[in-house]
């Protein structure tokens, strides 16, 4: 077989005039709908052809705007001056003026140092600025409980103050307060308030027995000046029962100055009773000594009663309640209720233990002691020459 290698132009167009093309294949895509698998248009470039925007060209620059450029790049590319480094702080020009006036406005509190303000730095009205946001806050928390407390009615500002002095009859104390409120209430054109405020006063200012108050009573009523009478007692009782509240409230700020003074004498006794680092005939490091005063004087710790307690109260709860040791509860009520009973137990124990270390100790220098002296006699023994006797010659002995 012979083959025959020969050039041919084949026109192609010719050829695929016919076949089916892509473009009758796949129909428009402004006909198909959008799906998870949908390609997006390929994104348009033709904005970086040379001649895209052959028609918005700008107009030719200026030689003045030339030149203007010229010169910032140039001041640009020269070499920037060496500073002068000073040392101080740098002043801001001008601003003395504006909080000066401020100042005077009472609107900005200066510092008390007499400095001028011509001489403040950046520094120094940062920190004035910041000394003056912190000085509002402050205000704002100390005139914020008040402005609180006043706009309450008077019965709850009785109650606000009697609690925040340590009160814990407050069920005594609303009772008080509603017991006067009753009586503030009463009508004196009422006839029936007017025998409540006529038998209140009289009980109040021990008149008599309740037999006699009813008698006086039936006496103004049958003279017609019941109304007189309660009219002229109504307020002697609003003033009875404002004293009455009022000397609830002076109990109570006295038992909390009581409270604070017993305060102040417990931290002083515990002071000194650790000030010279000695608890009996122990001797206390520093670090033992801070522990033991703060965990004696410093509420750091909540309790169950839902009030702060110290260290010793905190440990107490803890091994009764979160974390149960009976054993140290126990130790621990045995050493508060009987210290000395406890103490000497403790060094009877500790004198039995050394006893027997002690006995221990003996008998193990005296096996030692035991071990070492047989040992030289054996030595000895076995050093020493041993005696024999000498065989007697036999004469009938055979050779």
């Amino acid at each position: 077989m012979n083959t025959k290698v020969e050039a041919v132009d084949i026109n192609l167009d010719e050829i695929f005039d016919g076949a089916a093309s892509a473009d009758s294949v796949i129909s428009d895509e402004s006909s198909q709908k959008a799906n998870i698998f949908s390609k997006k248009p390929q994104a348009d470039f033709s904005f970086t052809e040379p001649d895209a925007f052959e028609d918005e060209r700008p107009e030719p620059i200026s030689d003045e705007v030339k030149q203007t450029a010229d010169d910032v790049f140039e001041s640009l590319n020269e070499e920037p001056e060496e500073k002068v480094e000073t040392r101080g702080r740098k002043k801001i020009e001008g601003i003395a003026d504006v909080f000066g006036k401020l100042i005077k406005e009472e609107k900005i509190i200066p510092f008390d140092d007499d400095k001028p303000l011509d001489e403040y730095s950046a520094k120094d009205w940062e920190e004035l600025i910041e000394a003056n946001f912190e000085d509002k806050i402050n205000r704002a928390r100390q005139e914020t409980p008040r402005q609180f407390f006043e706009s309450l009615p008077v019965e709850l500002q009785i109650a606000a103050k009697y609690i925040a002095d340590g009160g814990t009859d407050l069920k005594g104390l609303f009772a008080t307060l509603a017991q006067s409120e009753e009586k503030k209430t009463l009508d004196i054109s009422s006839e029936r308030d007017q025998e409540v405020i006529i038998r209140e006063y009289l009980q109040a200012t021990g008149y008599g027995t309740a037999e006699e108050i009813e008698e006086e009573i039936e006496i103004w009523k049958d003279l017609g000046k019941l109304e007189q009478q309660a009219a002229k007692f109504k307020p002697k009782l609003d003033k009875m029962q404002e004293q009455v509240v009022a000397r609830k409230i002076q109990e109570q700020e006295m038992r909390k100055k009581q409270q604070e003074q017993a305060s102040q004498q417990y931290m002083h006794n515990v002071y000194e009773t650790l000030k010279d680092g000695v608890l009996g005939d122990i001797r206390l490091d520093r670090k033992t000594q801070a522990m033991l005063y703060s965990g004696l004087v410093e509420p750091n710790y909540p309790s169950v009663s839902g009030r702060n307690t110290n260290l010793l109260g905190h440990l107490l709860e803890k091994y009764q309640f979160i974390e149960p040791n009976y054993s140290l509860i126990s130790e621990a009520l045995w050493l508060l209720s009987d210290p000395d009973g406890y103490k000497s137990k403790i060094m009877e124990k500790g004198s039995q233990k050394a006893t027997e270390a002690t006995v221990r100790k003996l008998k193990t220098e005296q096996a030692s002691a035991a071990g070492s002296s047989l040992g030289v006699d054996r030595y000895e023994e076995e050093k020493r020459p041993s005696k024999k006797l000498n065989r007697p010659n036999n004469i009938f002995k055979r050779f």
